[in-house]
């Protein structure tokens, strides 16, 4: 048995994972998908203040709380900030990290660095209550999660709620950046994805011992649950 930890991506919640949870948890798996803060069903707890460090705590919160040891911990699209700076904080509680179609940032990085076209949307970003969000989820939202014609397309989107656009542009800050980069990983790209990744970075989608690549849209996990599963059992397995 495997203990998975999925992280999602923004403006999405623990909701997104439900297909590819089903699907582990048959297999035998123990699974968790905690929602960030700020975001679905806690997004009562947005605050100026809130930012990837939050996010960074909630994570590694809830792995010291409900005492999880060789984790598998998956992060997708903007949980790869987050599922790095969670593992530099209890590198002793993670056995593997997994980059689904995810940020694969380097300490001092923040989303926008690795991700820039997500710059061309902070035009669109608004204040709510003295907290800047973006990721507002709108059709423009749905082009870029590749929800079009997936089958849980009316339902995610029903879901998404704006992002703080504080932790997209907070910047990564880790204690021990060689001992989390010598973690074993897997990372996993979306074919499509992968040709809008920044050209002087690419290289850090294909640094992995374990590297796949799909043909679906940015939301795998929803377009693809079954091969995300089969996948995630894979890359566990090393």
């Amino acid at each position: 048995m495997t203990t998975f930890l999925l992280v999602h991506g923004g403006g999405h919640g623990g909701w997104c994972w439900k297909p590819v949870v089903r699907l582990l948890r048959k297999a035998g798996h123990e699974v968790y998908a905690p929602t960030l803060s700020g975001l679905a069903d806690r997004a009562h707890l947005l605050s100026p203040q809130l930012g990837l460090d939050t996010h960074i705590a909630d994570i590694a919160g809830l792995m010291e709380y409900e005492d999880l040891t060789e984790i598998v911990l998956v992060g997708h699209s903007y949980g790869g900030m987050v599922i790095t700076g969670a593992a530099d904080r209890a590198i002793e509680r993670v056995a593997r990290l997994v980059y689904l179609d995810a940020a694969i940032p380097q300490d001092g990085e923040a989303l926008v660095d690795v991700s820039p076209g997500l710059l061309a949307l902070a035009g669109a970003t608004r204040e709510v209550d003295g907290v800047e969000l973006g990721l507002w989820p709108d059709a423009a939202a749905a082009a870029i999660y590749g929800l079009a014609g997936c089958p849980y397309e009316e339902w995610a989107m029903a879901r998404l709620t704006p992002h703080p656009w504080k932790s997209l542009v907070d910047r990564l800050v880790l204690r021990d950046a060689e001992r989390v980069r010598g973690l074993p990983r897997a990372i996993i790209n979306c074919a499509g994805t992968l040709k809008k990744r920044p050209e002087a970075l690419l290289h850090r989608w294909n640094d992995a011992q374990h590297v796949r690549q799909i043909d679906t849209g940015h939301d795998l996990m929803l377009s693809e649950p079954e091969k995300v599963a089969e996948m995630l059992i894979e890359a566990a397995l090393g």
